[in-house]
């Protein structure tokens, strides 16, 4: 009998206990919530902004849309996140990390950190936004540093193999608006926030608009800057082709894609720029020089230059062997610069780098390293080395280096850019016709066309995509002869 009353009286008292302990919880979790309300934003917001909070709980994604701050009826803006434990990371955006918020100076400011307590409210301040802030000393409409040759093309490029859109700077040269037969190199770069301008910088800026303009000043051609803005959280993803088992990576392809697909042929068709192979340049620091090393060996048919700074060659040892997969098809100039006081494997892994360009074919007068023995992982060693890797980047005559494995042999492609339909022939033949087998890549290499014919030819490419080809003549006397095409709209 005792044991039947006990078992009835013990399960009522534990169905009400265990309602009280799920009342009790979801009060602890209600109290254990963390409500962030954003007191104010700076007066020149945009009207309608909607503010989104990116961290450590979502990725980093600075416009998820469960992350929305929304109106509250004392006009401030709240988010509340649920129960949790540990240091939060985060920081507060318009939607992209090229808006995202900024220092009292309107530069850089660090990730805000919060400690879970047990629900807390906590109240912001957005101080700036790096994209809006109005400092002084800005041209192009820019603010900050940048000077007046300084604009940003757009803050939403889109990027189709990746899927995201991304703020492009533009640097053109002081004579770009009155010279209008020149036509000028390109230097397509990487965390486009820290080339020209402090507001947006992290631990200062290259100054190369500054820089150009002063050697243009002296007596240099010019040249126009693509500054491409890095990704925030995603810059490891798009920076490295491999993944790293910590640190992510795997997205470096098709971030090189985007430029050599999209990006380019967008600038070609739009400024006077050098569209030959011989005035595309890429460059980049740590990571972005990594990449920068591993595009202008993927795409030797596209870049003719490549200043590589302090790259992250740790990362992965693929990048070593990667100029013996692809083997040597066109000439490239690089320029590896590195700081002794980086790390203690930098200066090996630097001269590793030269050792593996040099035994798969690319000539050694081509590939110049330079270490400084005060030199660190920073802005300012890079900003100050960039004159100096832009002159020899220069270099030889042009012509030296456009010239596949040395053969000065070329097509004339008329007219280029076409719109599809073009005339193909050979410059240096006097003959009429010149019989062999004609070969169409696209901007990753792959043979779209093959045509067995005589030179001169007549081609039809209005179906194919926008953007460049490279065409590569084999004659039947076994010589080859090579020219690049832009298509365009």
């Amino acid at each position: 009998m005792i044991t039947c009353f006990w078992g009835r009286g013990w399960g009522q008292r534990s169905k009400k206990l265990g309602l009280l302990l799920s009342f009790l919880g979801s009060c602890y979790n209600a109290s254990c919530q963390l409500h962030l309300v954003l007191d104010s934003v700076p007066t020149y917001t945009p009207a309608g902004s909607t503010i989104y909070l990116a961290g450590s709980f979502n990725n980093w994604n600075p416009g998820s849309a469960a992350h929305v701050l929304t109106w509250r009826p004392d006009s401030t803006r709240m988010l509340t996140l649920p129960p949790g434990s540990g240091t939060l990371s985060f920081k507060l955006t318009r939607g992209s990390w090229a808006s995202v918020e900024g220092n009292a100076s309107g530069t850089f400011r660090p990730n805000r950190t919060y400690s879970y307590g047990n629900g807390d409210t906590v109240r912001l301040k957005v101080l700036s936004w790096e994209d809006l802030h109005s400092g002084s000393g800005g041209g192009g409409g820019t603010g900050g540093t940048a000077n007046a040759q300084v604009q940003i093309l757009t803050d939403t490029f889109y990027m189709p193999t990746l899927g995201r859109y991304r703020r492009i700077w533009l640097y053109l040269p002081p004579d770009y608006q009155t010279a209008l037969n020149k036509r000028y190199p390109v230097l397509y770069m990487h965390d486009g926030q820290n080339l020209f301008n402090t507001a947006t910088s992290f631990a200062g800026e290259w100054e190369v608009d500054e820089c150009l303009s002063r050697l243009f000043a002296g007596g240099d051609y010019g040249a126009i800057v693509v500054g491409i803005d890095n990704g925030g959280s995603q810059r490891i993803n798009e920076y490295s082709p491999w993944v790293h088992p910590q640190y992510g990576g795997g997205q470096g392809d098709a971030y090189a894609q985007f430029i050599v697909q999209y990006l380019k042929p967008y600038i070609d068709a739009h400024y006077r720029s050098d569209s030959t192979r011989n005035g595309t340049w890429i460059w980049g620091s740590s990571m972005g020089g990594f990449l920068s090393q591993y595009a202008a060996v993927r795409y030797q048919e596209v870049f003719s230059r490549a200043g590589v700074f302090s790259p992250s060659l740790w990362f992965d040892n693929r990048i070593m062997q990667q100029p013996s997969l692809e083997g040597y098809r066109w000439p490239v100039r690089f320029y590896v610069m590195a700081g002794a006081l980086e790390s203690s494997s930098m200066v090996a892994q630097v001269q590793q780098l030269k050792d593996a360009l040099v035994q798969a074919g690319f000539p050694t007068g081509l590939v110049h390293t330079v270490i400084r023995s005060d030199g660190q992982h920073a802005e300012w060693f890079w900003r100050r080395e960039f004159e100096q890797a832009y002159r020899w980047l220069q270099g030889q005559a042009m012509a030296s280096v456009e010239d596949p494995k040395g053969e000065s042999t070329q097509l004339g492609i008329y007219p280029s850019p076409s719109m599809g339909r073009c005339r193909v022939e050979c410059l240096s033949r006097q003959e009429t016709s010149l019989a062999g087998q004609l070969k169409v890549k696209d901007p990753l290499g792959r043979i779209v066309l093959s045509v067995t014919d005589s030179l001169p030819l007549e081609l039809n490419l209005t179906a194919y995509p926008r953007g460049f080809y490279t065409l590569e003549f084999s004659s039947s006397e076994g010589r080859t002869y090579r020219g690049r095409l832009l298509l365009v709209d």
